[in-house]
């Protein structure tokens, strides 16, 4: 259960923590230097009534994909994550966990890159954080809860995306998703909610218990998609999937070659959403 002291603090770093800090784009005078609970609110992926609930110490069991994404959006040091988990009763996540932090090299590459379409996935594939030219594209991830987030169970099992696929393309794509999932269960043996997910793909689909068994070998990196906007029509894109080797993240970009229609086209959809980051609940 979370103590008083959990609000207090998540209040203290939401007033000491600057618009422009946090990646959003300021318009207009403010009469506070400090994140608004909306602010807050849009950048964790929660309500801003619950944030109201946490920092009035009403809401006293917050979730640790809740906690993990505030120390997210409040770009929290590991040391300040840390106590954040045990103000909230929590144990942080320990070695055999997937990592779920943004370093500050990894945020500050996101800021520089704001102009185009930017997700971060952790090891497991479940979406940390999603720029508005990536919600704008690919559809808004704000309303995804649990294993939706993760894109393994999201192409699998869940919704077909936005994302066409040859037959060809989405057998390649398939497995090489799983085969980075199987590693990443070798890497992080302890973490209970990775063998929950796994252990749900396997009971929902086919595909991935036949995928899963065989041992197929695969890496998604680079890949060019066409992506069908419900706005704007087919857009033809680069994706290249960066990793940041130290926290073992999967940071997925899309681009269009300079000059095109596609281009063009890859700028309306950014209209869709407010400037600004939006992090999501991880896993």
């Amino acid at each position: 259960m979370a103590s008083a002291e959990f609000g207090q603090a998540v209040r203290r770093w939401r007033d000491g923590t600057g618009p422009e800090a946090a990646g959003l784009t300021v318009r207009g005078q403010r009469r506070a230097a400090g994140l608004r609970r909306e602010e807050l609110a849009l950048l964790a992926g929660v309500s801003a009534d619950y944030v109201t609930r946490l920092e009035q110490g009403r809401a006293t069991h917050p979730s640790e994909q809740v906690v993990e994404a505030l120390g997210r959006a409040l770009r929290l040091s590991g040391p300040e994550r840390e106590h954040l988990f045990r103000l909230a009763g929590l144990a942080p996540p320990g070695p055999g966990v997937v990592p779920g932090c943004l370093t500050p090299g990894v945020r500050r590459l996101l800021d520089r890159l704001s102009g185009t379409p930017v997700g971060v996935y952790d090891a497991s594939w479940t979406l940390l954080l999603a720029n508005p030219m990536y919600a704008a594209l690919m559809g808004d991830p704000a309303g995804w809860e649990g294993h939706e987030r993760n894109a393994v169970w999201r192409n699998l099992v869940g919704s077909a995306g936005r994302v066409r696929h040859t037959p060809e393309a989405r057998r390649a794509f398939e497995t090489a998703l799983v085969s980075d999932l199987r590693a990443t269960v070798g890497r992080y043996p302890a973490d209970g909610r990775l063998r929950a997910l796994v252990a749900d793909l396997r009971a929902r689909s086919e595909r991935f218990t036949q995928l899963w068994e065989s041992g197929a070998v695969g890496r998604h990196e680079v890949s060019r998609k066409t992506v069908d906007h419900p706005r704007v029509g087919a857009l033809t894109l680069d994706c290249d999937v960066l990793r940041a080797a130290g926290d073992d993240l999967r940071i997925m970009l899309y681009t269009a070659e300079p000059g095109t229609p596609d281009a063009a086209r890859l700028a309306l959809p950014a209209e869709a959403l407010p400037a600004g980051a939006e992090a999501v609940r991880g896993r």
